[in-house]
């Protein structure tokens, strides 16, 4: 299989690269740590005026008409820069989502707003009942027993708990599902569509964590030699970038099979967080012993990536959790 992308996609991870660098840079990053109330919208709006919030959205409802694998390119880079903004819950889970289960009405009345930011979406999966900036929502996309259910804002409550990751805004929340809110869609998949999306957003942290500790081994110096000069380092750096380029073409083949519905799917969405979140896990550790004392302090950026890399590893299913599931799902068959 093929797993290079178009130019189009290319230019749409371009594009996003740039953008949320110079939207979201660490020192955001930082004030978000410390602040309470919500985020300013500006960055959103920004993200929604380049487009990339109509990526999975139907051209007939404003959208580029794309699917999960244009999406893919555009979610690592979202990882990279450690977004805060909740991407993945909108774009690679709730537009499909009612794009494919939604009434007509629905589509008419969400899937514009969403496309142009004028609507903010938000998800809540299964028994876990936390969602990302549910106070905010206008949109709580909540999935209960393989059934999916559209509640609109003030029919749900919402309240903020601690997260691994302060830059995010998790929330607890409340909220009555009945046959007036359900829709048609597929439970099941919407909640592999954010397996195999974390998957992405992993790579992404993932890869800033070895671009940033090859820096600093670069410009650190010990017996007048760059730390990164020695072999022991090397082997670390080494195995870092196996791991992480390995773990990759993972979640795009999961991309990949959810854009083209194949049953196969969720067991590819499955191993692509497995593969992710070890990939992470080996980035995680080793990044922060080659920054030495440095890295775990507040003054560093590192430790932004590190800690989003610990929030998504245990997001959507730890490891242990899906290779559980697959063991079950081959000695079934």
């Amino acid at each position: 299989m093929d797993f290079e992308f178009s130019e189009e996609q290319r230019a749409l991870q371009d594009l996003a690269r740039d953008l949320f660098q110079r939207e979201s840079p660490p020192s955001r990053l930082r004030e978000l740590w410390q602040q309470e109330e919500p985020r300013d919208d500006k960055v959103w709006r920004t993200i929604a005026e380049a487009g990339l919030l109509g990526i999975t959205v139907p051209e007939e409802f404003g959208g580029l008409g794309g699917d999960e694998v244009d999406l893919a390119p555009v979610l690592e880079e979202a990882g990279r820069a450690a977004l805060p903004e909740p991407l993945l819950e909108a774009v690679a889970v709730a537009v499909p989502t009612i794009a494919e289960g939604g009434t007509d009405e629905q589509k008419r009345e969400w899937l514009p707003r969403l496309a142009t930011g004028e609507a903010f979406a938000s998800v809540s999966f299964g028994d876990e009942r936390w969602a990302l900036d549910a106070d905010v929502a206008d949109l709580l996309v909540v999935e209960r027993d393989d059934a999916v259910h559209l509640v609109p804002k003030g029919s749900f409550s919402a309240r903020r708990v601690r997260s691994e990751d302060g830059a995010r805004r998790l929330f607890e929340v409340d909220v009555g599902v009945d046959d007036a809110t359900r829709t048609n869609a597929d439970g099941r998949l919407a909640r592999f569509r954010a397996v195999a999306a974390t998957a992405l957003l992993l790579s992404g942290v993932a890869m800033k964590l070895l671009d940033l500790t090859l820096d600093h081994v670069r410009s650190r110096k010990q017996f007048e030699r760059e730390v990164g000069s020695f072999q022991a380092v090397k082997h670390k750096l080494a195995e870092m970038a196996v791991e992480v380029d390995a773990s990759r073409p993972a979640a795009w083949y999961a991309a990949y099979l959810l854009a083209n519905r194949d049953p196969g799917a969720v067991t590819a969405a499955r191993v692509a967080k497995i593969a992710a979140n070890d990939a992470a896990h080996r980035a995680n550790v080793e990044a922060l012993q080659l920054h030495g004392g440095i890295g775990f302090t507040w003054e560093h950026d590192l430790h932004f990536w590190l800690k989003r890399g610990l929030a998504l590893e245990a997001s959507c299913g730890a490891a242990a959790d899906h290779r559980r599931a697959l063991a079950a799902h081959v000695f079934e068959n």
